[in-house]
């Protein structure tokens, strides 16, 4: 299957994040983006559930149409209920190995993200202060950003086959 210009993902970020020399504990967040640019973000306080995944699906995915939606083998994904939400709402979802950092675009977005935080001038040191200044790093990436990550997946395929699921470059 060819990877879809227009491919939704996600992740969760659970436990610490260090900002300016401080360790920050995080619960988590979900969010969204295309190659057209970021979508929605939120905040998760507490465990996210299947129930909690599936609502977060229904009211901040925003574009439902023509995408291929990229997501981990994490059990509020597989679970039937949410197979069956993605099957309700017409969205396919991308066969995807477990445990295969390479290939997640999603984590590159954090690792710029994590590049932006640490080049702040006034030093975040709470929670609150930490979802403010991502919440605005977020919605300034630029959609050639979010581009270049979509569009460079089919070579992240071909190296992680190459190596054979082994390191790479990504």
């Amino acid at each position: 299957m060819k990877f879809a210009k227009k491919c939704r993902s996600w992740t969760q970020k659970i436990g610490q994040i260090k900002v300016h020399d401080l360790w920050v504990r995080w619960q988590g967040i979900w969010q969204c983006f295309t190659s057209d640019g970021v979508g929605n973000i939120c905040r998760i306080y507490g465990h996210m559930d299947g129930n909690l995944y599936r609502q977060i699906l229904e009211e901040d995915l925003l574009d439902k149409d023509n995408i291929i939606f990229q997501q981990d083998n994490d059990p509020k994904h597989t679970a039937n209920l949410t197979k069956q939400w993605f099957e309700d709402n017409a969205i396919r979802v991308f066969d995807w190995p477990a445990q295969s950092p390479d290939l997640n675009p999603i984590e590159h977005l954090w690792n710029e993200i994590d590049r932006r935080l640490r080049r702040l001038e006034t030093p975040v040191r709470t929670q609150d202060q930490v979802w403010d200044a991502i919440q605005k790093i977020w919605v300034e990436l630029g959609a050639d950003v979010c581009k270049k990550l979509v569009d460079t997946m089919p070579t992240r395929i071909n190296d992680v086959i190459r190596a054979n699921g082994g390191y790479t470059r990504w």
